[in-house]
């Protein structure tokens, strides 16, 4: 293209907007003055360090899409300014940038309200070209791609699905919805912190569904008319009239032009929206057509709910309340085959109080030989006889009152959809490739990430829902989620209910505790990296992370403090816009392996657990100082005390070949620590690492380490008088003292157990792995979602 060309396309951009500052829009913004903010958020090689500058441009990142989310002209100069960026980066091969600058653009262009078909075509062009790069940049490219070309063939479209999804608008033609909960760990929430979340997700929720409907036909006919639409006069008479039929309208031609799918259904569209326009307008006094062409429509939050997670808190039951009390509960099936249970004895019932539930008065001991002979006992058939009637009626009698009250049922077996929900969100989600026999471990012990829907040949099936957990706090929150995780999936597995409806994905704010007055920034900083050992890791593996989520975990202590300090400023809720711009955005996950840890006690009366854990486990020997033997104090010499516990240790260790070799070997040492997170980006292996605090003979020795690397660990105390104390992702709560031994596996998925099972039941070969279990993945990992996922 030449020089003259790219002048004229972008000489477009003063020729189809040419507005003035009008009251309720941002100004005009310069596009030097946008390629000075463009070039101020992009990530730097200094900011894995966490530098203040670092810290900043998560601020940075917001301003500049404040700026132009609330004008349409701004927001088109963004557009070109970005496309150039990327442009340039491709042409002097600055990978770093790509990422950071495509996520910039493509959230511009959800929001931008007209957008050129020239200017569709070069961002196109663009992604395509990325799909001959390395991962991630290939995955993110074809996401992108696929998005550009259906918001080029039907526009607005994005923009109209993800406020339908997240405010959750009634409507025939696209059921899909979407909701946020944000999961704080109360023990750095509390007081002023837990009060400012709360009231930015407060005041960001605000509009009612009238306005998102506003919205949705506004932006949905400006995207389709462009300069030819008043825009202002169209947002003035919409407020005035009752919006839901217009909605429904353009909801109904969204649909029919995608199903379409084709260049005749896409003037169809535009014709379509040109009557609607007409229509709705008609009558109006157009003076105000001056005003400018386009009219400003920002996409709202989506919807939020705080929760402080404590003990009594629970994912499975905040997300079947949601799914009960969803608007489009009414289309789905809530068959006794797929209902929980539980669901209708626990306390916390998530139906509605409207639905009013019935309970029948049983005569029979619920023994089948003493049920009555002849007769038809099927449920159906006792609700159509008269006799059920007078069962609801009270007692008459003190006999009669004591008789069993239970509800009649049968005995249902699962499906066999529903045992294969299960298996095939293994094969989905975990990525369990045609590659790995059996679900053994990889060839290699690279971490995974990224999505697999372009690598998998098995398609995804689509969910209604799509609950988006966004956790906030140190390691011990996010070990508390895979916990939940991993109870969650095995209560799908005893019966399956959420797996079949809901889409279930995870996010990460690392937040420490706020920092202590006289504690300098060197003491903070280690102590960020020591009690958010995941958060770092995902900070050095992904720069965008690193400036906008980081950040983030940095900036609401001092909103707190800022918000103590003067009340009576103006909010604005920044929280909410980047936790909205986090589960947007990111996309790409991240695989992290959880692993079974099996406790055995020194107490033969206690039986023994069974827990999971995520980032680290510590051993600990509380009592780990006592007198040597009695003959060595014969010696003349004086021998200090000798320190630590004699423990045996065996464990698998873990080769790039696979070749995996058995170990093992009695050592004295006074504690040790299992990592799961590697300290350096440079030695990302998937397995976890033992450091042996070592107490040797010789003094100059003196708290030597040594590491292991190894997915399987066991660890036995040899003497009864030293017991060992374990704690789970730094934990207060996960502690269990007077430990004999412990041993350590990767957790297996309850997804491939129940595949197994059925295998083994059906005697389909010696091999417990026969069948469809060869292509399913062992392992139980939990992805926690980022922006590019590991750039390398």
């Amino acid at each position: 293209m030449s020089a003259m060309t790219c002048q004229a396309l972008w000489d477009n951009t003063g020729r189809v907007f040419n507005m003035e500052s009008k009251a309720g829009c941002f100004p005009t913004v310069p596009e030097r003055e946008l390629y000075r903010n463009v070039q101020t958020v992009l990530p730097r090689e200094t900011d894995i360090r966490q530098s203040p500058d670092c810290l900043n441009k998560g601020m940075l990142r917001w301003t500049l899409h404040k700026k132009v989310q609330n004008n349409p002209a701004n927001s088109l100069s963004l557009l070109w300014v970005l496309i150039k960026e990327l442009e340039k980066a491709e042409k002097w091969d600055s990978l770093e940038y790509i990422i950071p600058l495509l996520h910039t653009l493509m959230y511009a262009i959800i929001q931008t309200a007209y957008i050129p078909d020239e200017l569709y075509k070069r961002v196109y062009d663009f992604c395509k070209r990325l799909l001959t790069y390395p991962q991630p940049y290939c995955t993110v490219g074809l996401s992108y791609t696929r998005r550009i070309k259906t918001q080029r063939s039907v526009p607005g479209l994005l923009y109209q699905r993800m406020v339908v999804a997240e405010q959750r608008l009634k409507n025939e033609h696209y059921p899909f919805q979407e909701r946020i909960f944000v999961l704080a760990d109360p023990e750095i929430f509390t007081g002023s912190l837990a009060q400012v979340v709360l009231a930015d997700i407060e005041a960001a929720s605000a509009s009612s569904p009238a306005d998102h409907m506003r919205s949705v036909v506004q932006h949905s006919i400006q995207a389709a008319l462009g300069e030819q639409c008043l825009g202002p006069v169209l947002a003035k008479t919409l407020k005035d009239i009752d919006v839901e039929p217009h909605f429904q309208d353009v909801m109904a031609t969204t649909q029919r032009c995608v199903e379409e799918g084709c260049s005749r259904a896409g003037v169809a569209m535009k014709g379509h929206f040109q009557q609607l326009h007409s229509d709705i307008v008609a009558g109006v006094n157009s003076e105000a057509a001056s005003d400018g062409p386009l009219f400003h429509c920002p996409l709202p939050n989506p919807e939020m709910s705080f929760h402080l997670w404590t003990e009594e808190l629970d994912i499975w039951w905040e997300v079947a309340r949601w799914l009960r009390s969803s608007s489009s509960s009414e289309q789905i099936s809530f068959s006794p085959d797929h209902e929980d249970p539980e669901l209708g004895d626990s306390p916390r019932d998530p139906m509605p109080p409207d639905k009013s539930r019935f309970s029948v008065m049983s005569n029979d001991s619920g023994i089948e030989r003493d049920l009555p002979h002849g007769g038809d006992t099927s449920p159906v058939a006792l609700l159509d006889s008269g006799g059920v009637t007078a069962s609801w009626e009270p007692c008459k009698s003190e006999q009669e009152s004591v008789k069993l009250s239970r509800r009649g049922g049968m005995k249902v077996k699962p499906s066999v959809k529903d045992s294969l929900a299960l298996m095939q969100d293994t094969l989905e989600g975990h990525g369990g490739g045609l590659g790995s026999r059996g679900g053994g471990r990889e060839v290699t012990l690279q971490r995974r990430a990224g999505s697999n829907a372009a690598r998998t040949p098995f398609p995804r099936q689509q969910r209604l829902f799509t609950a988006r957990i966004v956790v906030m706090g140190g390691d011990s929150v996010v070990g508390r989620l895979a916990k939940a995780y991993y109870c969650l999936r095995k209560r799908e597995a005893r019966r399956i209910f959420l797996t079949m409806k809901v889409n279930l994905q995870f996010y990460y704010v690392p937040v420490c505790p706020a920092p202590t007055a006289t504690s300098s920034n060197k003491e903070n900083q280690q102590s960020k990296q020591s009690t958010c050992t995941l958060g770092s890791y995902l900070s050095k593996v992904d720069p965008w992370y690193n400036c906008n989520i980081s950040s983030l975990g940095c900036m609401i202590p001092k909103l707190a403090t800022m918000q103590q300090t003067n009340p009576s400023r103006p909010k604005d809720p920044f929280l909410c816009d980047v936790m909205a711009y986090y589960v947007r955005m990111g996309q790409q996950p991240v695989y992290f392996n959880i692993y079974l840890v099996k406790i055995a006690f020194t107490s033969m009366t206690k039986e023994p657990v069974e827990d999971v854990f995520l980032t680290h486990l510590e051993v600990a020997i509380p009592d780990s100082r006592h007198s040597p033997a009695p003959m060595r104090e014969k010696q003349k010499k004086s021998v200090a005390d000798v320190c630590g516990a004699l423990v045996c240790i065996s464990y698998k260790k873990v080769t790039p070949s696979g070749r995996d070799t058995d170990r093992g070997f009695p050592m004295r040492t006074t504690g040790a620590h299992i990592s799961a997170i590697p300290s350096s980006a440079k030695e990302d292996l998937n397995c976890l690492t033992l450091t042996l605090k070592e107490w040797p003979a010789k003094a100059k020795n003196v708290n030597a380490e040594f590491l292991i690397r190894s997915n399987n660990i066991k660890m036995c105390s040899l003497e009864s008088q030293s017991p060992l104390r374990v704690t789970l992702d730094r934990d207060c709560q996960r502690i269990y003292n007077d430990v004999q031994s412990i041993e350590i596996v990767p957790c297996l998925d309850p997804g491939y157990c129940v595949q197994r099972n059925m295998m083994s039941k059906l005697n389909l070969g010696q091999d417990d792995d026969g069948g469809l279990s060869k292509y399913m993945s062992k392992g139980l990992p939990l992805p926690v979602n980022t922006f590019a996922g590991i750039i390398n």
